[in-house]
């Protein structure tokens, strides 16, 4: 029996939508694809008139530590802020790519990753991971500038306190543009 390129493709999206109904393996292929779109749809820069202003920098969090910390002391920095839960697909998917960038720009870039899951969890899904990066629990409402509905997102904010990129859903934020642009904007004043 001869399969015509129709049947074949009919008969592979027959079997993805059979995976993704199966409860056991939904969740990988779901990080899959959204590994492959993260590769694809590319987290954009906002034109500078366009910028929303982060006006309110009064905003607490708290480290798997239990250190607090205060979001004032990020002003003049540059900032990524990542918004994300060890539940979330697309947050699992493109947490490989900022922890790469985190191991090389930590100490010039402050990183914030905010989750509201507990403590255990978020500390077994690091070390499953190997994840070194802290993660923040806030302690008070974040600022308004941060309008986060949906997760992952992702903002990148200059040193004026400007947001530079503000993206939701996975990308790939060891890209070689998103170098190009911390390098930039930790070289402005």
């Amino acid at each position: 029996m001869k399969f015509t390129k129709s049947k074949r493709n009919n008969i592979i999206f027959v079997i993805v939508i059979a995976l993704m109904l199966i409860p056991q393996t939904r969740k990988p292929i779901q990080i899959i694809l959204h590994k492959g779109l993260a590769l694809i749809l590319k987290p954009s820069v906002i034109d500078k008139e366009k910028r929303a202003l982060v006006s309110n920098f009064n905003w607490k969090l708290k480290n798997q530590s239990g250190n607090v910390i205060n979001f004032q002391n990020t002003k003049d920095k540059v900032v990524v802020l990542n918004f994300w839960a060890t539940w979330c697909p697309p947050c699992i998917a493109e947490m490989p790519s900022l922890q790469k960038l985190y191991n090389d720009y930590n100490g010039d870039v402050e990183f914030l990753f905010i989750s509201n899951e507990e403590s255990t969890v978020i500390t077994d899904f690091m070390t499953e991971n190997n994840y070194t990066f802290n993660v923040y629990k806030p302690l008070s409402n974040y600022p308004v500038a941060f309008n986060v509905s949906s997760i992952p997102r992702t903002f990148v904010i200059n040193k004026k306190g400007e947001i530079v990129i503000d993206k939701t859903g996975a990308a790939d934020w060891n890209s070689s543009s998103i170098r190009t642009l911390l390098d930039s904007l930790l070289a402005s004043e």
